[in-house]
């Protein structure tokens, strides 16, 4: 699938360094702030998730430095 982007003179400058910098094309380079972006969210949604699951089990965290010296470490 193709698609076309408007940018202003000084979006596309940055874009095109952006590219360069990375030794890409500016097309790879918007694929992969796409799904970079597109990633990065999902990943915030599955981190609310656990969270949320974690505090309805009703567990509690402890200090690492139980688990040391647990394990003696």
């Amino acid at each position: 699938m193709a698609f076309s982007i408007r940018l202003s003179d000084e979006e596309r400058k940055l874009a095109e360094s952006y590219a360069k910098l990375n030794s890409l094309s500016l097309g790879e380079a918007f694929k992969r702030a796409l799904f970079e972006k597109i990633q990065d969210e999902y990943d915030v949604i599955v981190a609310k998730e656990a969270r949320a699951e974690y505090i309805a089990s009703g567990k509690k965290s402890h200090p690492i430095e139980e688990l040391w010296e647990e394990l003696d470490i």
